[in-house]
């Protein structure tokens, strides 16, 4: 062997070994009972699942589901904090031996829709949400998470003497958002200190997903799903009698062209072939008699995007937009963006290293690559201050056809229980491999 021969293999063995190691089965023994366990799990999940759907609350309300949370961490003998965010909490799980710190997070907030699944556990809650009397479900999948997730925490209290290092358990309020101007959710834990104290290394967290089959992970490097920011445009004109409108500066039929212009930011002013983007219009408020021309108007809308420079590009856009067609009619516009969340990016290195352990959990076939998601998810919150995973878990029955699956936040959103076997297995897995491979 040369001595140019030995410098490129001393090379290559240094680079290799510097390289992240993909997280495997570094116990076969261990593996194998957190799957037997999992499998095992199952008629609590469901139990635990048919009660929180029975039982949905509101964001930032969730006092039930987190005293049934508090209360199952304890018993496997976790330390518990209560309150966190409001009604959050936290398990803490230490292993037996010495390592990293690795978190897995579930959101239990439900939606102001009134159910019509007709399943025996359905919702017949009331309540009542921006002053309005609504009906409360679970229209998510939170439930689910919820379910799942405690699962997997009394999985890894089992084995916890097999553990090299610590779990935490991220039970989150609010993930479909506070009310207006209050904080919540995924920020207010992160503000809070919920990453910290023990000082969290990597992320973990799963949704379950109506249209994707039963035994399918699905997962996405880099940005997986948009960020979500609301916007407002306020439309101040100059009312007047319905039958004289020279008489006015009219802000209906000005909203009414600000809505058609912003239509073309996305079509004509991003470049669509480097990220996608999304502008909508949801409420239009204007007036309140037919022949009346009302002195202002003001519309609402979402934000979709999957980079911050797109996302940046889209908040001036809309700005200039209104600003100017309301100056070519007389009338002034007020803009107001309020980011939400930001893209849920999936750090690379850390979906390569654990993509592994989502083939092993799932069997490689059923562990698909998507395209990304125009949802957003607060879960990405977490991801801006350390690498996080997120995957979607498929919830659809055997042999349905995804078109005729009802939505997510529809008031007929069902899951297939029979994911929920997977759920827990790739939890608890993603957490011991991940302790695993760091050492």
């Amino acid at each position: 062997m040369t001595t140019s021969t030995r410098l490129v293999l001393t090379t290559l063995g240094l680079a290799l070994a510097a390289a992240p190691r993909p997280a495997r089965a570094q116990n076969a023994a261990l593996d194998a009972r957190i799957a037997q366990l999992a499998a095992a799990e199952n008629a609590k999940v469901v139990a635990w699942r048919r009660d929180l759907h029975e039982h949905p609350e509101l964001g930032n309300e969730e006092t039930r589901t987190a005293a049934l949370v508090a209360g199952l961490l304890k018993s496997w003998g976790l330390e518990v904090q209560t309150g966190v965010a409001r009604t959050g909490v936290v398990g803490i799980l230490r292993g037996g031996k010495p390592g990293p710190v690795v978190a897995l997070r579930a959101d239990m907030d439900g939606l102001p829709l009134t159910e019509t699944t007709g399943l025996a556990f359905a919702s017949t809650v009331k309540s009542t949400y921006l002053g309005q009397p609504v009906g409360v479900m679970h229209a998510c999948g939170h439930d689910t998470h919820v379910a799942m997730l405690l699962g997997a925490a009394e999985v890894l209290s089992q084995v916890k003497k097999d553990l090299s290092g610590t779990v935490k358990f991220i039970f989150q309020p609010a993930e479909e958002g506070s009310l207006p101007g209050v904080v919540g959710g995924a920020k207010l834990m992160v503000q809070e200190g919920v990453l910290d104290k023990p000082k969290v290394d990597a992320l973990f967290g799963l949704h379950i997903w109506a249209s994707a089959p039963v035994g399918q992970l699905q997962y996405r490097p880099r940005g997986e799903m948009a960020s979500s920011d609301r916007f407002t445009v306020k439309v101040i004109g100059k009312g007047s009698h319905g039958a004289k409108p020279w008489s006015s500066v009219d802000p209906v039929v000005t909203a009414a062209e600000i809505i058609t212009a912003l239509q073309t930011i996305v079509s004509r002013q991003i470049d669509l072939t480097q990220d996608a983007a999304v502008v909508t219009v949801g409420t239009v408020q204007a007036g309140v008699r037919y022949n009346i021309i009302p002195p202002d108007a003001t519309l609402s809308g979402t934000i979709r995007a999957f980079s911050p420079t797109v996302q940046k590009q889209i908040w001036v856009a809309i700005k200039r937009t209104a600003e100017g067609i309301a100056a070519a009619n007389g009338a002034t516009a007020e803009v107001g963006i309020e980011p939400y969340v930001p893209v849920t990016y999936n750090d690379p290195a850390l979906t390569a290293r654990m993509l592994p352990t989502l083939q092993r959990a799932a069997g490689a076939p059923n562990v698909v690559e998507i395209k990304a998601v125009t949802g957003a998810e607060d879960f990405a919150c977490y991801q801006e201050k350390v690498p996080g995973l997120f995957v979607f878990l498929g919830g659809m029955a055997p042999g349905t056809d995804p078109a005729t699956v009802a939505d997510h936040h529809t008031s007929g959103f069902k899951v297939d229980e029979g994911a929920f076997p997977l759920g827990v297995k790739t939890l608890a897995t993603l957490a011991a491999d991940y302790l695993a491979s760091k050492k």
